[in-house]
Protein backbone atom coordinates (compact mmCIF):
# COMPACT_ATOMS: atom_id res chain seq x y z
CA UNK A 1 0.00 0.00 0.00
CA UNK A 2 1.18 3.49 -0.85
CA UNK A 3 0.21 4.78 2.62
CA UNK A 4 2.53 2.30 4.35
CA UNK A 5 5.47 3.56 2.28
CA UNK A 6 5.07 7.04 3.74
CA UNK A 7 7.03 6.87 7.00
CA UNK A 8 5.68 10.17 8.31
CA UNK A 9 2.06 9.12 7.72
CA UNK A 10 2.56 5.79 9.46
CA UNK A 11 4.33 7.42 12.42
CA UNK A 12 1.58 10.05 12.63
CA UNK A 13 -1.17 7.41 12.81
CA UNK A 14 0.75 5.41 15.44
CA UNK A 15 1.38 8.59 17.43
CA UNK A 16 -2.30 9.59 17.45
CA UNK A 17 -3.37 6.05 18.36
CA UNK A 18 -0.82 5.97 21.20
CA UNK A 19 -2.04 9.32 22.55
CA UNK A 20 -5.66 8.12 22.54
CA UNK A 21 -4.71 4.85 24.24
CA UNK A 22 -2.53 6.52 26.89
CA UNK A 23 -5.21 9.14 27.55
CA UNK A 24 -7.84 6.41 27.98
CA UNK A 25 -5.67 4.47 30.43
CA UNK A 26 -4.57 7.56 32.35
CA UNK A 27 -6.82 10.65 31.94
CA UNK A 28 -4.16 12.76 33.73
CA UNK A 29 -2.31 12.69 30.40
CA UNK A 30 -4.70 15.35 29.04
CA UNK A 31 -4.12 17.82 31.90
CA UNK A 32 -2.74 21.12 30.60
CA UNK A 33 0.21 21.00 33.01
CA UNK A 34 1.17 17.58 31.69
CA UNK A 35 0.74 18.56 28.02
CA UNK A 36 2.83 21.71 28.48
CA UNK A 37 5.48 19.69 30.32
CA UNK A 38 5.41 17.11 27.52
CA UNK A 39 6.03 19.75 24.85
CA UNK A 40 8.77 21.36 26.93
CA UNK A 41 10.52 17.99 27.30
CA UNK A 42 10.72 17.77 23.49
CA UNK A 43 12.85 20.89 23.10
CA UNK A 44 16.36 19.82 24.14
CA UNK A 45 16.17 16.20 22.97
CA UNK A 46 14.53 17.40 19.73
CA UNK A 47 17.34 19.85 18.89
CA UNK A 48 19.92 17.15 19.56
CA UNK A 49 17.95 14.68 17.43
CA UNK A 50 17.99 17.06 14.45
CA UNK A 51 21.79 17.05 14.55
CA UNK A 52 21.93 13.26 14.82
CA UNK A 53 19.46 13.05 11.92
CA UNK A 54 21.93 14.83 9.63
CA UNK A 55 24.71 12.40 10.55
CA UNK A 56 22.50 9.34 10.13
CA UNK A 57 21.18 10.45 6.74
CA UNK A 58 24.80 10.79 5.59
CA UNK A 59 25.42 7.17 6.58
CA UNK A 60 27.31 7.91 9.79
CA UNK A 61 26.58 7.81 13.51
CA UNK A 62 27.47 10.16 16.36
CA UNK A 63 27.26 9.18 20.04
CA UNK A 64 29.49 11.99 21.30
CA UNK A 65 26.81 14.70 21.25
CA UNK A 66 25.83 14.31 24.95
CA UNK A 67 29.46 14.96 25.95
CA UNK A 68 29.61 17.88 23.51
CA UNK A 69 26.46 19.33 25.07
CA UNK A 70 28.02 19.09 28.53
CA UNK A 71 31.23 20.75 27.29
CA UNK A 72 29.28 23.57 25.65
CA UNK A 73 27.14 24.42 28.65
CA UNK A 74 29.69 23.77 31.43
CA UNK A 75 32.58 25.69 29.86
CA UNK A 76 30.33 28.58 28.87
CA UNK A 77 28.61 28.97 32.24
CA UNK A 78 31.97 28.76 34.02
CA UNK A 79 33.27 31.44 31.67
CA UNK A 80 30.28 33.67 32.45
CA UNK A 81 30.90 33.33 36.18
CA UNK A 82 34.63 34.05 35.88
CA UNK A 83 34.16 37.12 33.68
CA UNK A 84 30.92 38.30 35.33
CA UNK A 85 29.38 38.46 31.86
CA UNK A 86 25.74 39.51 31.88
CA UNK A 87 24.28 38.68 28.48
CA UNK A 88 22.37 35.97 26.61
CA UNK A 89 23.39 35.92 22.95
CA UNK A 90 27.17 35.53 23.35
CA UNK A 91 26.98 32.50 25.72
CA UNK A 92 24.79 30.61 23.24
CA UNK A 93 27.16 31.53 20.40
CA UNK A 94 30.16 30.33 22.42
CA UNK A 95 28.47 27.03 23.37
CA UNK A 96 27.54 26.49 19.72
CA UNK A 97 31.11 27.20 18.56
CA UNK A 98 32.49 24.74 21.11
CA UNK A 99 30.16 22.17 19.57
CA UNK A 100 31.35 23.06 16.07
CA UNK A 101 34.99 22.56 17.06
CA UNK A 102 34.34 19.18 18.68
CA UNK A 103 32.16 18.12 15.76
CA UNK A 104 34.96 19.16 13.41
CA UNK A 105 37.32 16.87 15.32
CA UNK A 106 34.94 13.97 14.73
CA UNK A 107 34.70 14.84 11.04
CA UNK A 108 38.49 15.06 10.70
CA UNK A 109 39.00 11.61 12.21
CA UNK A 110 36.19 10.05 10.18
CA UNK A 111 37.16 11.59 6.84
CA UNK A 112 40.93 11.95 7.00
CA UNK A 113 41.73 8.64 8.67
CA UNK A 114 38.73 6.67 7.33
CA UNK A 115 37.84 5.58 10.85
CA UNK A 116 34.53 4.01 11.86
CA UNK A 117 32.20 6.82 13.06
CA UNK A 118 30.89 4.84 16.04
CA UNK A 119 34.41 4.19 17.36
CA UNK A 120 35.52 7.77 16.73
CA UNK A 121 32.57 9.35 18.51
CA UNK A 122 32.75 6.90 21.41
CA UNK A 123 36.39 7.89 21.85
CA UNK A 124 35.85 11.63 21.61
CA UNK A 125 32.88 11.41 24.00
CA UNK A 126 35.07 9.71 26.59
CA UNK A 127 37.92 12.20 26.09
CA UNK A 128 35.66 15.26 26.32
CA UNK A 129 33.85 14.08 29.46
CA UNK A 130 37.16 13.08 31.07
CA UNK A 131 38.77 16.45 30.36
CA UNK A 132 35.76 18.40 31.60
CA UNK A 133 35.52 16.43 34.85
CA UNK A 134 39.29 16.28 35.35
CA UNK A 135 40.23 19.88 34.58
CA UNK A 136 37.12 21.95 35.37
CA UNK A 137 35.80 19.73 38.15
CA UNK A 138 32.67 17.81 39.08
CA UNK A 139 30.93 20.48 41.15
CA UNK A 140 27.44 21.39 40.01
CA UNK A 141 26.57 25.06 39.49
CA UNK A 142 23.23 25.42 41.28
CA UNK A 143 20.57 28.10 41.06
CA UNK A 144 22.29 30.30 43.66
CA UNK A 145 25.36 30.73 41.42
CA UNK A 146 23.71 30.27 38.03
CA UNK A 147 23.64 33.46 35.88
CA UNK A 148 20.33 35.23 36.52
CA UNK A 149 20.25 36.61 32.97
CA UNK A 150 19.89 33.06 31.60
CA UNK A 151 17.17 32.24 34.12
CA UNK A 152 15.19 35.30 33.11
CA UNK A 153 15.66 34.49 29.43
CA UNK A 154 13.89 31.12 29.73
CA UNK A 155 11.12 32.27 32.08
CA UNK A 156 8.92 33.73 29.35
CA UNK A 157 5.83 31.86 28.09
CA UNK A 158 4.09 32.04 24.73
CA UNK A 159 0.78 30.85 26.13
CA UNK A 160 -0.59 30.97 29.68
CA UNK A 161 -3.79 29.50 31.09
CA UNK A 162 -5.40 30.41 34.42
CA UNK A 163 -6.76 27.28 36.07
CA UNK A 164 -9.93 27.12 38.23
CA UNK A 165 -7.86 27.18 41.45
CA UNK A 166 -6.28 30.48 40.43
CA UNK A 167 -2.85 29.09 39.53
CA UNK A 168 -1.39 29.52 36.06
CA UNK A 169 0.08 27.05 33.60
CA UNK A 170 2.26 28.21 30.72
CA UNK A 171 4.01 26.94 27.62
CA UNK A 172 7.62 28.10 27.46
CA UNK A 173 8.68 30.33 24.58
CA UNK A 174 11.74 28.10 24.13
CA UNK A 175 9.47 25.91 21.99
CA UNK A 176 9.74 28.57 19.27
CA UNK A 177 13.52 28.10 19.21
CA UNK A 178 13.08 24.37 18.67
CA UNK A 179 10.60 24.96 15.85
CA UNK A 180 12.92 27.53 14.28
CA UNK A 181 15.88 25.11 14.31
CA UNK A 182 13.67 22.37 12.84
CA UNK A 183 12.52 24.68 10.04
CA UNK A 184 16.12 25.63 9.23
CA UNK A 185 17.26 21.98 9.01
CA UNK A 186 14.20 21.12 6.92
CA UNK A 187 14.98 23.90 4.42
CA UNK A 188 18.63 22.83 4.19
CA UNK A 189 17.77 19.18 3.57
CA UNK A 190 14.95 19.76 1.12
CA UNK A 191 15.90 22.87 -0.82
CA UNK A 192 19.69 23.14 -0.97
CA UNK A 193 22.49 21.31 -2.77
CA UNK A 194 24.11 20.75 0.61
CA UNK A 195 21.03 18.85 1.73
CA UNK A 196 21.03 16.80 -1.47
CA UNK A 197 24.68 15.93 -0.89
CA UNK A 198 23.83 14.58 2.58
CA UNK A 199 21.19 12.24 1.14
CA UNK A 200 23.43 11.30 -1.79
CA UNK A 201 26.35 10.46 0.48
CA UNK A 202 24.13 8.30 2.65
CA UNK A 203 22.74 6.47 -0.35
CA UNK A 204 26.16 5.77 -1.87
CA UNK A 205 29.29 7.73 -1.05
CA UNK A 206 31.01 6.55 -4.22
CA UNK A 207 28.11 7.58 -6.45
CA UNK A 208 27.84 10.94 -4.68
CA UNK A 209 31.52 11.59 -5.33
CA UNK A 210 31.20 10.66 -9.00
CA UNK A 211 28.37 13.13 -9.63
CA UNK A 212 30.42 15.96 -8.10
CA UNK A 213 29.46 16.14 -4.43
CA UNK A 214 32.33 16.84 -2.05
CA UNK A 215 32.43 14.09 0.54
CA UNK A 216 34.82 16.15 2.65
CA UNK A 217 32.51 19.17 2.83
CA UNK A 218 29.47 17.00 3.50
CA UNK A 219 31.22 15.03 6.24
CA UNK A 220 32.40 18.20 7.98
CA UNK A 221 28.96 19.78 7.61
CA UNK A 222 26.99 16.95 9.24
CA UNK A 223 29.37 16.41 12.17
CA UNK A 224 29.93 20.12 12.80
CA UNK A 225 26.19 20.76 12.60
CA UNK A 226 25.54 17.90 15.01
CA UNK A 227 28.13 19.33 17.40
CA UNK A 228 26.76 22.86 17.04
CA UNK A 229 23.21 21.77 17.83
CA UNK A 230 24.44 19.70 20.77
CA UNK A 231 26.35 22.65 22.24
CA UNK A 232 23.37 24.94 21.72
CA UNK A 233 20.95 22.38 23.21
CA UNK A 234 23.22 21.90 26.22
CA UNK A 235 23.20 25.62 26.92
CA UNK A 236 19.42 25.77 26.47
CA UNK A 237 18.95 22.79 28.80
CA UNK A 238 21.07 24.41 31.50
CA UNK A 239 19.19 27.70 31.16
CA UNK A 240 15.79 25.98 31.38
CA UNK A 241 16.54 23.98 34.54
CA UNK A 242 18.59 26.80 36.16
CA UNK A 243 21.63 24.72 37.01
CA UNK A 244 24.68 23.24 35.33
CA UNK A 245 25.63 19.64 36.06
CA UNK A 246 28.70 18.16 34.30
CA UNK A 247 27.20 14.69 34.69
CA UNK A 248 24.05 15.52 32.72
CA UNK A 249 22.98 13.70 29.53
CA UNK A 250 24.36 10.29 30.52
CA UNK A 251 22.42 7.77 28.43
CA UNK A 252 20.94 10.50 26.25
CA UNK A 253 22.63 9.05 23.14
CA UNK A 254 20.41 5.95 23.22
CA UNK A 255 17.25 8.00 23.64
CA UNK A 256 18.04 10.42 20.82
CA UNK A 257 19.12 7.74 18.36
CA UNK A 258 15.99 5.75 19.23
CA UNK A 259 13.85 8.82 18.51
CA UNK A 260 15.55 9.44 15.14
CA UNK A 261 15.17 5.80 14.07
CA UNK A 262 11.60 5.77 15.37
CA UNK A 263 11.00 8.81 13.17
CA UNK A 264 11.86 6.84 10.03
CA UNK A 265 15.57 7.55 9.51
CA UNK A 266 17.48 4.66 7.98
CA UNK A 267 20.30 3.08 9.99
CA UNK A 268 22.09 2.58 6.66
CA UNK A 269 21.80 6.24 5.62
CA UNK A 270 20.12 7.93 2.68
CA UNK A 271 16.70 8.54 4.22
CA UNK A 272 15.07 10.43 7.05
CA UNK A 273 13.15 13.67 7.54
CA UNK A 274 12.78 16.51 10.02
CA UNK A 275 9.03 15.95 10.43
CA UNK A 276 9.52 12.24 11.06
CA UNK A 277 12.26 12.92 13.59
CA UNK A 278 10.12 15.44 15.48
CA UNK A 279 7.29 12.91 15.66
CA UNK A 280 9.75 10.24 16.80
CA UNK A 281 11.00 12.55 19.54
CA UNK A 282 7.45 13.36 20.63
CA UNK A 283 6.53 9.67 20.74
CA UNK A 284 9.57 8.74 22.81
CA UNK A 285 9.07 11.62 25.26
CA UNK A 286 5.37 10.78 25.49
CA UNK A 287 6.14 7.17 26.40
CA UNK A 288 8.61 8.29 29.10
CA UNK A 289 6.09 10.82 30.39
CA UNK A 290 3.35 8.20 30.56
CA UNK A 291 5.58 5.76 32.42
CA UNK A 292 6.30 8.48 34.99
CA UNK A 293 2.57 9.23 35.36
CA UNK A 294 1.96 5.53 35.96
CA UNK A 295 4.76 5.56 38.58
CA UNK A 296 6.86 3.01 36.71
CA UNK A 297 10.35 2.71 38.22
CA UNK A 298 13.31 4.24 36.37
CA UNK A 299 14.93 0.85 35.84
CA UNK A 300 11.84 -0.44 33.99
CA UNK A 301 11.69 2.77 31.97
CA UNK A 302 15.14 1.87 30.63
CA UNK A 303 13.84 -1.57 29.66
CA UNK A 304 10.99 0.01 27.70
CA UNK A 305 13.29 2.51 25.96
CA UNK A 306 15.75 -0.23 25.03
CA UNK A 307 12.92 -2.33 23.62
CA UNK A 308 11.68 0.62 21.55
CA UNK A 309 15.19 1.12 20.14
CA UNK A 310 15.54 -2.54 19.14
CA UNK A 311 12.07 -2.75 17.58
CA UNK A 312 12.48 0.54 15.70
CA UNK A 313 15.91 -0.50 14.41
CA UNK A 314 14.63 -3.93 13.33
CA UNK A 315 11.73 -2.32 11.48
CA UNK A 316 14.08 0.18 9.81
CA UNK A 317 16.48 -2.57 8.73
CA UNK A 318 13.67 -4.71 7.33
CA UNK A 319 12.21 -1.76 5.43
CA UNK A 320 15.60 -0.82 3.97
CA UNK A 321 16.33 -4.39 2.86
CA UNK A 322 13.03 -4.50 1.02
CA UNK A 323 13.66 -1.15 -0.68
CA UNK A 324 17.11 -2.30 -1.90
CA UNK A 325 15.90 -5.58 -3.40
Amino acid sequence: MKFLRNSEAVIGVILIAAMILIGAVNPAFWDLDNLFSLLQSNIVIGIMALGVLLVMISGGIDVSFPAVAVAGMFLTVHGMLLTQYDGVLLPFVVATLIGVLLGGLNALLVYRFKMIPLIVTLGTASIVRGLILGIIGTSMINIDRFPKVLINFTKSDIYTVVKPDGTTSGMTSMLLIYLGVALLIHIILKYTMLGRSVYAMGGSAESASRVGFSLKKTTFFVYCACGALAGFAGMLHSSMIWLCNPRDFVGMDMQVIAAVVLGGASIFGGSGSVIGTMMGVFMLVMVKNSLILMKVETTWQLVVLGTILIVATAFSAKRDRKSRT
